[in-house]
């Protein structure tokens, strides 16, 4: 829990609210694939402590996030970040996938020039030789562009129900971008994927949206065998 980077408590909104969302955007920003184990469990203690707070608003927000999925109970042992088996990790981005291609669909169809060069931009720091020197860098650059289509689709429903898997992605993503090089495929991947929404072909959009998923899925159910 140690890794956990809390936001201050403002005054301007309840604490109850203010507790869960603290939580909430520090357990989101985890990578959750790569810490110990030992960092799962959250101490209600420790939590209040640092967020001075009484351990009341901190018990109401486990629970409110244990019935989000991101947090699971252990009787006489506490709260702990919950992680999928890698099993359901795959059933993750496959739903991802779905998701992330009816974005790129919707994105076609009603987001702005602007916008969509916006998605350029996000790579335009990057020299595809000397990617390998700016991997951490070029990860941030890679979950920004997914979470970025998503916000083009313009479409509420979709966004939230991604928000609900959006840690179990961006962690897995964030883990494998520098296996076997997989860097080097995704940012053409990118490219591609901008190409065919300036040309606003929603078709082919939509599959390489799909297709970019499912190979991390294929990558996952190869390899990460300790998740």
């Amino acid at each position: 829990m140690a890794g956990l980077a809390l936001a201050a408590i403002r005054s301007d909104v309840s604490i109850s609210v203010q507790v869960y969302e603290a939580i909430r955007a520090a357990i989101t920003a985890t990578n959750l694939y790569e810490i110990d184990e030992s960092d799962l469990r959250l101490d209600e203690r420790e939590l209040a402590a640092r967020l001075g707070v009484s351990r009341t608003p901190i018990r109401e927000a486990l629970v409110r996030l244990e019935h989000e999925g991101l947090v699971t109970s252990v009787p006489r042992r506490g709260y702990y970040i919950a992680r999928k088996s890698k099993a359901e990790l795959i059933e993750v981005i496959i739903v991802w996938a779905a998701l992330e291609s009816m974005a790129a669909r919707l994105v076609s169809q009603r987001a702005s020039d602007a916008a969509i060069a916006s998605l350029r931009e996000i790579f335009a720091t990057f020299d595809g030789e000397k990617l390998a020197a700016h991997i951490d860098e070029y990860s941030d650059a890679n979950l920004r562009f997914h979470a970025r289509i998503i916000e083009l689709s313009g479409c509420d429903v979709l966004r939230r129900t991604a928000d609900g898997i959006l840690i179990h992605v961006r962690s897995i993503r964030h883990r494998t971008i520098g296996e076997d090089h997989r860097f080097e495929r995704s940012i053409v991947d990118h490219m591609h994927i901008i190409e065919a929404l300036e040309a606003r072909d929603e078709e082919l959009a939509a599959r390489l949206v799909r297709d970019h998923a499912l190979a991390l899925a294929a990558h996952v159910d190869a390899n990460d065998n300790d998740l």
